[in-house]
C-alpha cells in the first residue's frame, strides 16, 4: 500500500510558485513541440503534468531544468529566471529523465557519489549525503553492489538517490516508474512521499499511468499539442466531466475527453532488470 500524501493540496499562503510558465514556446523545425505554455506549480505540492505522446511534455520538462536553450515565453523555478539564471536555476533541481540515468558499472553508491560531485556538493558533506540519499531510497545495504545487478525497481529508486543528493527544492520526475509493475511503483512513490514529508519539497511528474496520477497528485495538468487544456485536483477534474445519471467518469475519462486520443503505453507492467530499464527508456525516448 502506497504512503499517503506528505503535504495539503493546496499551498498555504505566501508559499509561491515553484514554477511559473507563461507563454513558453519551442520548436523544432516546423513542428512546435510547446505552444504558448502557461503552467503554475505551487511550492510543496506533487503536480502532474499528463498527456499522449507528442504532448510537449517533455520538452517543456527540458525547458525548466534548463536543458534546452530558452524559447519564447518565459519560465522561472522559485522566481528566478530559467534563461537568466540557469545555474541558480539548476542549483534547485533534482531530475530523474525518462533516458536511464544510472552506470551499470559502477555501485550504487558510486553512482550516486558521481552526482553528487556534479550537482557541486561540497566534499566534506559529500559522504555524508551519498549515505543519506542512499538510506532514503532503502538501498543502503545494496549500496556496494553493482547497479548492473539491481531489478528494475532498484535502479528507479538508485536513480532516485541520485536526483536528492543535491538536497533539491524541486523534483522533476520524467516517466519515473515507466516499465515497472505495481508493487515497485508504490515502492518508488513510497520513497518520494517520505522524502517530501520530511524536506517540504515539491514535485513535478509526468506519468502516464491514470491511477498513479490520482492517487499521488494534490494537482494535474492536461497538456494536447502543447498546451494546458485543464488544471485542478484529480476530483475537480472527474466532477467537471460528469453528467447526472451517467456513471462516474474516471481520470481515464477526462484524459481522453482532453486529449482526444486513447492512451498511450507506458511499458509493460514488469520489473525487469537492468537491462530491461534501458531498452523500456530508449523507447520512451523515441516515442514521447
Amino acid at each position: 500500500m502506497s504512503a499517503e500524501r506528505g503535504a495539503p493540496s493546496a499551498a498555504p499562503p505566501g508559499a509561491g510558485l515553484a514554477v511559473d510558465c507563461t507563454g513558453l514556446a519551442y520548436s523544432f523545425g516546423d513542428t512546435r513541440a510547446v505552444d504558448g505554455l502557461d503552467l503554475a506549480v505551487h511550492g510543496g505540492e506533487v503536480f502532474g503534468l499528463l498527456g499522449p505522446n507528442g504532448a510537449g511534455k517533455t520538452t517543456a520538462i527540458r525547458a525548466i531544468t534548463t536543458l534546452l536553450p530558452s524559447g519564447a515565453g518565459m519560465v522561472r523555478v522559485f522566481g528566478h529566471d530559467c534563461a537568466r539564471e540557469p545555474m541558480a536555476v539548476r542549483r534547485l533541481l533534482g531530475y530523474v529523465p525518462q533516458q536511464l540515468s544510472a552506470d551499470a558499472n559502477l555501485t550504487g553508491r558510486e553512482n550516486v557519489d558521481l552526482f553528487a560531485r556534479v550537482f557541486d556538493v561540497p566534499r566534506r558533506e559529500r559522504a555524508a549525503r551519498v549515505a543519506q540519499a542512499l538510506a532514503a531510497v532503502d538501498l543502503a545495504e545494496a549500496a556496494d553492489r553493482l547497479a548492473g545487478t539491481y531489478s528494475g525497481g532498484m535502479v528507479r529508486r538508485l536513480e532516485l538517490a541520485q536526483a536528492l543528493v543535491s538536497a533539491p527544492r524541486l523534483l522533476i520526475l520524467d516517466e519515473p516508474t515507466i516499465g515497472l509493475d505495481p508493487i515497485a511503483r508504490d515502492g518508488v512513490w513510497d520513497r518520494i512521499h517520505r522524502v517530501r514529508a520530511a524536506t517540504g519539497m515539491t514535485v513535478l511528474v509526468t506519468t502516464h499511468y491514470m491511477e498513479e496520477a490520482d492517487e499521488h497528485c494534490d494537482r494535474i495538468g492536461l497538456m494536447h499539442r502543447g498546451r494546458i487544456r485543464a488544471v485542478g485536483t484529480p476530483e475537480e477534474l472527474r466532477a467537471g466531466l460528469a453528467r447526472e445519471g451517467d456513471r462516474a467518469p474516471t481520470l481515464e475519462d477526462v484524459f481522453r475527453h482532453y486529449s482526444g486520443s486513447a492512451l498511450a503505453g507506458g511499458g509493460p507492467d514488469e520489473g525487469g532488470d537492468f537491462r530491461d530499464v534501458r531498452r523500456t527508456r530508449r523507447t520512451a525516448s523515441r516515442v514521447g
